[in-house]
């Protein structure tokens, strides 16, 4: 085939690399994008918007099912529900089919040439891809590794048969009878979670004392609380050890030093991702590395000129919307527009129930940072839109510095809160400060009055509490 020159190649077309390639041809750069597979990458195709229809569909059949089983102060009667997953899954890939037409339209739009194959570097400007018809060598002035990341596999426990990986969980066609999650991470229980309540008997098997141990035990304590409601068991301390002898049972060392065998139709393995560096000839580049992840300055610049990186093959937090922005701002540079990479008004959600979003830092982290500090904290159980939800657990907390009040972060934990992650992160964003907040007029009634409410009560002067 005839040879390809352009001014950026984008390696990886998940999240940040369509991004980036999308911006960049808007700019009027020359651009191709290569992937093994169609645009979306993990997020789009096996990762955030899968899991999420999966995570709504469970939810459904849990809200039917609470009304089935037992009076409730609604005054709703409903029947026994059913669920055909087999149908929940189409559905779930009908919506990702969109979604991926979607991108390959923006992608043709923005006149980006995407290359389909497995990408392998020759050299730092030139790359050749082995596509079904046969090499094709491409030279490019610029290059962009966004290669992403995939799950960790456990030497003990290998993916296939009864254990499984989040890609698989999330293409069962019937709930399993007894599903053990290794890992009690937000994989792990934003997944464990939906198959309890799509009928499956859950145990989360967590090495460490505590589940969601990146985040502080007053975000975390509402989630415990449900998991427990659901019937989930949970085992902290606990390391799994591999397979029973008959392969329906995982052995697990507890915090004791004991082993325990649980039942196990299915076992899921989430412990965690890692960076995709194999496989695109990495080893023809001299790459400075921050462990297993490619090392990048505030311009995603690599040590290699002419060589960016974004995205989860750079580093945490592994969040597709860290890499949208990641490529946006690589596509402008490349253009000649002066940007920089800042990192502190990151959002990080975890659609568990109920959910978790936290931006900028936590109470303990800013005091570690020896600032004097301000947290105001406000309960939904407070909140009248909350209660005719009948979502009343969890809370809004704001933490500011004590001189100005210049807002450092927000966490909230709660039904649906994931939708109110855009006003906290423009608030980090715009640098409010508490008075900010507590003057902006919230609409009444809804969830976000509870901001406003928290960064009062930060304040001193709370009204509703």
């Amino acid at each position: 085939m005839k040879d390809i020159s352009c001014k950026l190649l984008v390696i990886g077309a998940g999240p940040g690399g369509y991004v980036c390639a999308i911006r960049a041809g808007q700019l009027g750069v020359d651009t191709v994008i290569v992937d093994t597979q169609r645009a979306g990458g993990t997020c789009l195709n096996i990762g955030c918007i899968p899991s999420k229809a999966l995570i709504h569909a469970a939810e459904e059949f849990d809200r039917i099912g609470r009304f089935a089983y037992a009076r409730n102060v609604l005054g709703i009667e409903a029947e026994k529900p059913k669920i055909d997953l087999s149908q929940t899954v189409a559905w779930k890939n009908d919506i990702v089919g969109r979604l991926n037409n979607g991108v390959s339209v923006l992608l043709k739009r923005a006149k980006v040439k995407m290359v389909q194959g497995q990408a392998r570097f020759r050299d730092g400007k030139t790359v050749e891809v082995e596509t079904e018809t046969g090499p094709q060598t491409i030279r490019a002035e610029n290059v962009v590794i966004a290669t992403g990341a995939a799950p960790v596999e456990l030497p003990d426990l290998p993916f296939g048969g009864s254990v499984i990986s989040s890609t698989q969980a999330l293409a069962l066609t019937t709930v399993p009878e007894r599903l053990v999650v290794i890992g009690g991470g937000y994989i792990g229980l934003e997944l464990g979670t939906a198959y309890a309540k799509l009928g499956s008997s859950v145990t989360i098997v967590e090495a460490q004392s505590r589940i969601l141990p990146q985040y502080d035990s007053e975000l975390t304590r509402p989630v415990s609380k449900r998991l427990k409601d659901l019937g989930v068991d949970v085992l902290t301390g606990a390391n799994a050890r591999g397979l029973s002898k008959t392969g329906d049972a995982l052995i697990v060392e507890t915090e004791s030093g004991s082993e325990k065998a649980l039942q196990a139709s299915k076992v899921l393995v989430t412990v965690g991702r890692k960076p995709v560096t194999q496989g695109w000839g990495m080893e023809e580049l001299v790459l400075d590395m921050d462990g297993p992840f490619i090392r990048i300055g505030e311009k995603c610049q690599t040590s290699m000129r002419g060589i960016y990186a974004i995205g989860d093959v750079t580093g945490e937090p592994m969040l597709a919307h860290r890499a949208m922005a990641q490529g946006e701002m690589v596509a402008e540079i490349v253009a000649g527009h002066n940007r920089v990479w800042d990192k502190r008004g990151i959002p990080a959600i975890c659609f568990t129930d109920p959910e978790i979003v936290t931006i900028g830092l936590a109470p303990d982290e800013a005091q570690r940072s020896g600032t004097e500090i301000k947290v105001g904290h406000f309960p939904f159980s407070a909140n009248g839109r909350a209660m005719t939800k009948l979502e009343e657990e969890g809370f809004v907390r704001v933490v500011a510095r004590a001189d100005n009040h210049m807002v450092l972060g927000i966490q909230a934990v709660g039904q649906g809160v994931s939708e109110l992650s855009a006003a906290f992160g423009l608030a980090l964003e715009m640098g409010a400060r508490l008075e900010d907040i507590a003057g902006t007029i919230h609409a009444h009634p809804t969830q976000g009055e509870a901001f406003q409410e928290a960064a009062l009560k930060a304040l001193g002067h709370e009204l509703h509490i």
